[in-house]
């Protein structure tokens, strides 16, 4: 990929524009930020690592949407951060304002390029983003099921003691709290983690990993997590300019698929060049359809809250 903007110059901001140049997988990324020298601060430090990590990838950073120009790829993780005690849809009423100037200087500067959401509420901003833009739903989607999968994932080796690399967890639905663990997709080189781990012990790892982000939040108290957030974006990042065609949870609008639509709402989705190239249609069981309806029903709240604003 030639060109990839990062709205958002943060620490989640940062740290993706670190992996992403690390891995070589564009030649230039901008960074943009509304605090003057915060953007470019950033890009000035991370071009510096280039010669330790070995690659060739053109920063930049700023305050000007025209640096956006003919981006291939527009990462959006701009918005109020969460502090303690707040959750992910307290910060809605601040951050569509500031969504909507994201996508109104997206369309005018970058009206070809693909949408990839981060900021919070993930579901409810990739909705909104998807109705206002008007564009094909492949283009516009969010990150949440990575990093949900992800933490799954960490909690099972640090329960178990078995590699992390051997782990592969399935997490749908709405981001964090109304999050659907897929334990039957949940594998340990292939054997089900049922296998090593008793029901007891699973539901103790899927509320901690419901409250991955708020733990992380509690312990720093300055600072929401940032690392595993940017790593999972760089995971999807990766599948899409690389054409991989990667199967990865994501948050996609949906037209019928598990029985829902008009909304934007986790489940696996193969990534590829065009964005989202295919959603995938797991076979589900009763108890797993009533979890996920139930996280949609409350991913529909929150949707209700943007005819307030």
């Amino acid at each position: 990929m030639n060109k990839i903007t990062i709205i958002g110059a943060g620490r989640v901001g940062e740290f993706t524009a670190q992996f992403i140049a690390a891995r070589d997988m564009c030649q230039e990324i901008v960074l943009l930020d509304v605090r003057k020298g915060t953007a470019e601060g950033a890009a000035l430090d991370i071009r510096a690592v280039a010669p330790v990590f070995n690659y060739d990838t053109e920063l930049t950073g700023g305050t000007d949407y025209a640096l956006m120009l003919d981006s291939e790829l527009i990462i959006i993780t701009a918005g109020l951060p969460r502090k303690p005690g707040m959750s992910r849809s307290d910060v809605l009423s601040s951050n569509i304002p500031i969504i909507n100037g994201i996508i109104d200087n997206t369309m005018k500067y970058a009206p070809d390029a693909i949408l990839l959401f981060v900021t919070n509420p993930v579901d409810v901003i990739t909705y909104h983003a998807y109705i206002k833009t008007g564009w094909p739903r492949n283009r516009v989607f969010g990150q949440a099921g990575v990093l949900d999968s992800s933490r799954m994932a960490s909690f099972i080796a640090m329960e178990t003691g078995y590699s992390s690399i051997d782990i592969n967890a399935m997490v749908l639905g709405g981001h964090g709290d109304t999050m659907v663990p897929m334990l039957r997709y949940t594998t340990i080189s292939g054997i089900p983690v049922s296998n090593f781990l008793s029901q007891d012990k699973l539901d103790k790892i899927i509320e901690r990993t419901r409250q991955g982000g708020a733990e992380v939040l509690a312990l720093r108290q300055i600072s929401s997590a940032y690392d595993a957030p940017a790593a999972s974006v760089a995971e999807m990042v990766d599948a899409i300019v690389h054409n991989r065609q990667r199967i990865l949870p994501t948050v996609c609008m949906l037209e019928g698929e598990y029985g829902e639509e008009d909304i934007a709402i986790g489940v696996p989705a193969v990534l590829g060049k065009n964005g989202v190239e295919k959603i995938i249609e797991l076979d589900m069981n009763k108890n797993e359809q009533a979890m996920f309806h139930h996280s949609a029903s409350l991913v529909r709240r929150e949707l209700d809250l943007l005819k307030t604003l």
